[in-house]
């Protein structure tokens, strides 16, 4: 198991954008508020390696780090494809998701800060299960705002978080004045990210011993999760003998991007090779519930409603975007990250949507011949890998193809049921 992250934001193909922070309080004096000071340095830091706190390591080993390559040969001759495939198995973690890598971390620096709540958002509810199970190893609080609409469809992630104390709210919140404001002006509002961001910070605002953790969307949240592309490489080398990025072999890394973290942790150790000239190619799969990536303008937005983060310019469907609710609840945010969106708008990232059905199907093939049940978002990355393979497939290619198992689907069984077989 690596025992340093890696600080890949040198590694860039530009200059981050400026960010706009013109609210009152700034977002910057929020931050400071609401987020543990190391975290803060660490989401500016130019240091290239960043030591991981021993604890920290041996918690992660405890937890299952690193965790498995697999590769899927079953799923490759079913396809019939000279690709081969694999998978980096996040959802074999005791949450079943790669979340826990900064979920671990976060509660880590807010428990030495001596902060005694942990407060934050979740969409599907795996961030959610990630904080509550820190925050009782951290001997911490935990209260956890989840979007509505994924509340009521996957209640088993909801009861978990309760079992280990934390308390659980759906948002928009009756609880906060934006969420109540949400709710007068759109009482049926299934809620989004953007809805619980605001809920949670706004919460966390009044807790002065409370700490903001956030899931994803910051350089911080992409540091802690290069554990992911760091294994990758050590264990394609070290264990399979492949090396990426051959000429002419048209390798990808693949992973489903809501606010980026599991794709920039997979893919944030190789830009550096990519820049290099490396034939290494990065796609990230998004659902069409918010194709922010494949179909959003570029253009500065905020990630919450209540004006709690700052403008940044990313890929966005606008503010006023209300997400359908659908069962890929870690998907449905209205706007991309700053971090993502440049390496969009630069090239380097790819980029592709899926409709629900068609996603779960490439779930349920995967199920099929590796047994492997994984959440319907990362499903999303599933169905990106076969499009890849069939495409290297036409073209006589036989390159490497690593899909990023982002989470479990043993608590989604309800979601496959209605959109596969519920007719």
């Amino acid at each position: 198991m690596p025992t340093h992250w890696y600080n890949f934001l040198g590694d860039l193909p530009g200059p981050m954008p400026e960010v706009r922070d013109l609210g009152t309080p700034t977002a910057a004096e929020i931050a400071a508020k609401v987020r543990p000071r190391a975290l803060i340095e660490q989401n500016g830091s130019d240091e290239q390696w960043i030591a991981i706190p021993e604890p920290v390591v041996e918690w992660l080993r405890q937890c299952g780090r690193p965790t498995p390559l697999h590769r899927a040969h079953r799923l490759e001759r079913h396809l019939g494809t000279g690709a081969r495939i694999y998978l980096k198995r996040e959802d074999v973690l005791p949450t079943g998701s790669f979340k826990l890598n900064t979920a671990i971390a976060q509660a880590y620096y807010a428990a030495q800060e001596g902060r005694t709540t942990l407060i934050t958002e979740t969409g599907a509810g795996q961030w959610g299960m990630s904080v509550a199970l820190a925050a009782k190893m951290s001997g911490l609080r935990a209260e956890i705002f989840m979007v509505k609409c994924s509340l009521e469809q996957k209640p088993y992630r909801r009861h978990y978080m309760e079992l280990l104390g934390a308390e659980v709210r759906p948002s928009p919140s009756t609880h906060t004045a934006i969420g109540r404001r949400i709710l007068q002006e759109a009482p049926s509002h299934p809620g989004s990210l953007g809805t619980a961001i605001s809920d949670a910070i706004e919460r966390a605002l009044e807790h002065p011993s409370a700490a903001y953790l956030a899931g994803s969307g910051m350089p911080l949240v992409y540091l802690h999760q290069t554990l992911l592309g760091l294994e990758v490489a050590q264990q394609l080398k070290e264990i399979h003998g492949e090396d990426l990025g051959v000429e002419g072999r048209g390798d990808h890394l693949v992973a489903c991007s809501g606010g980026g973290s599991n794709l920039c942790g997979l893919i944030g150790p190789h830009l550096r090779a990519r820049a290099g000239g490396s034939d290494l190619r990065f796609l990230a799969a998004e659902s069409t519930a918010a194709p922010r990536l494949t179909r959003g303008v570029y253009r500065y937005g905020r990630t919450d409603l209540g004006g709690f983060t700052p403008e940044v310019l990313g890929y966005s469907m606008g503010e006023s975007f209300v997400p359908p609710p659908n069962h890929v609840g870690g998907l449905r945010n209205h706007h991309s990250s700053a971090l993502v969106s440049l390496l969009r708008r630069e090239g380097v990232l790819d980029a592709v949507a899926f409709d629900e059905r068609t996603a779960l199907e490439a779930g349920r093939l995967l199920l099929q011949t590796e047994g492997l049940l994984l959440a319907p978002e990362a499903a999303h990355a599933v169905a990106a890998a076969l499009d890849v393979a069939a495409k290297a497939d036409a073209d006589n290619r036989e390159p490497v193809i690593v899909v990023l198992a982002s989470g479990s689907g043993f608590l989604d069984l309800q979601g496959y049921h209605e959109v596969l077989l519920d007719t």
